[in-house]
């Protein structure tokens, strides 16, 4: 942890970011971002990256890394299309994946949204290899996105994170399942603070939940309206292992915003948007892959001890 302006720099920049961009694909593309992320069982680094094409439609692609920073081997096509003709809620696209890999089926379960007419959804797909894949169609109906599996059953339920965006705001919420295809028990989980605040408009979340001995570590996007438009930042607060839904901290400002030219400017200005993060070998260290502006693939590494120790001294229950 290191100081900047008077400032704990919780998440540092990799040095050749941005990672990916529309450049190295091997097919035509007008942009890569917010790519979900794993890692697999030989230790490759796996982004499912969300691509779109001039008509503004997405899909997702995979990308393999051996270390996860460079020497990327790209899909030659697009590792998951939209399929409209039997998903029809995915008419204009799939976008901003989240990966989780469930050890009690064995499979990575993938939280998509899907976009039509009716807005945005949240689907599920499950695979083992990224390269079949078995849909499970739209869970959770529009207006809603920014989803994710945790990793294992809660109290006998799966438990899937999401923001439903509702009369009453935008707020990031939990739903159980005994089987990923009903849900209910829906219990809110972090809401949207009011006034001045940096995630006064609306929150969701980044990458999946993080279990740690303490809790479900949450790295969540807060995002304030200013009279230029939308700002967002990364916040970080720590979930009740046994209860998710039961925050037990919530740090007071954002600990990670943007700030490098390929942040600040691109096809969506002044955006920092991690869908997935992967583990380190010493089983601390955050690798957290975000798109930058809409337009491209960052990395920018931190600490769980860090992260925690930072909500002891700046977080409130």
């Amino acid at each position: 942890m290191t100081a900047s302006r008077g400032y704990e720099t919780l998440f540092h920049r990799h040095g050749n970011n941005p990672i990916l961009t529309a450049a190295d694909w091997p097919y035509p593309a007008h942009s890569v971002f917010n790519a979900g992320a794993t890692r697999l069982q030989d230790g490759t680094t796996l982004l499912l990256c969300r691509v779109e094409d001039r008509r503004g439609h997405s899909h997702l692609c995979a990308a393999r890394s051996a270390n996860g920073v460079d020497g990327w081997v790209i899909d030659e096509e697009p590792t998951l299309r939209p399929d409209p003709e039997h998903y029809p809620e995915e008419l204009w696209g799939i976008e901003d994946p989240r990966i989780t890999y469930i050890d009690e089926l064995g499979t990575y379960a993938i939280a998509y949204t899907a976009f039509s007419k009716g807005g945005p959804g949240v689907a599920l797909a499950l695979t083992e290899d990224f390269r079949r894949f078995q849909r499970l169609g739209l869970v959770m109906q529009p207006d809603d996105k920014d989803a994710a599996l945790l990793p294992r059953r809660i109290d006998g339920s799966f438990a899937l994170v999401h923001r439903p965006m509702t009369d009453f705001g935008a707020h990031v919420w939990i739903s159980f399942s005994p089987d990923l295809r009903n849900w209910g028990s829906h219990k809110l989980l972090l809401q949207a603070r009011k006034g001045g605040w940096w995630d006064a408009k609306q929150v969701g979340l980044s990458p999946p939940l993080i279990e740690t001995p303490r809790g479900w570590l949450m790295l969540y996007h807060g995002i304030r309206h200013t009279p230029a438009g939308c700002l967002y930042h990364l916040g970080v607060a720590l979930c009740a292992l046994d209860q998710p839904e039961r925050c037990l901290a919530r740090g007071d400002s954002w600990i990670f915003g943007p700030e490098a030219p390929y942040e600040r400017a691109g096809d969506v200005d002044n955006v920092t948007f991690p869908c997935g993060s992967t583990l380190g070998a010493d089983g601390d260290t955050i690798n957290l892959y975000y798109g930058a502006a809409d337009t491209s693939l960052a990395l920018a590494t931190g600490s769980i001890r860090e992260l925690l120790s930072w909500l002891d001294k700046h977080g409130s229950a």
